[in-house]
């Protein structure tokens, strides 16, 4: 049975190497991440051990990994090479990413960015 639960994961802000053009890359701006982690918690709200879910913190530092150690001319990328590492890394069944480029371009506009959702292979989801 799938699960409905979701870990989440808000606010991550991480200096990144993400743009179109290298001198935009080399700037490093910082961008906003949120993570929904689909993962059955029920074991680790009976036991309230941290062994029984995921870690947010090794969550985290992975995500900050995959931001400092590569580049990207877009978000979309960005997002869809975390989504490839969390499904490989941890017993998860899924997982929805929303990237966020603040001022990605003059004028009014805040913010831009994609959210995906990937799921993990049904053998690591077990």
């Amino acid at each position: 049975m799938k699960s409905t639960d979701t870990i989440l994961l808000e606010g991550i802000e991480l200096p990144a190497r993400l743009g179109v053009s290298e001198a935009e890359r080399a700037m490093r701006r910082p961008v906003r991440l949120d993570l929904e982690i689909l993962h059955d918690v029920r074991t680790a709200g009976r036991s309230d051990a941290l062994a029984d879910t995921v870690d947010y913190q090794t969550i985290y530092d992975l995500v900050a990994e995959v931001v400092a150690k590569h580049e990207f001319r877009l978000v979309e990328a960005l997002a869809e090479r975390i989504a490839e590492v969390l499904c490989a890394s941890f017993p998860i069944e899924g997982v929805t990413i929303t990237v966020r480029k603040a001022k990605p371009v003059a004028g009014v506009l805040e913010t831009a960015g994609v959210r995906i959702t990937r799921f993990a292979s049904p053998t690591l989801a077990k």
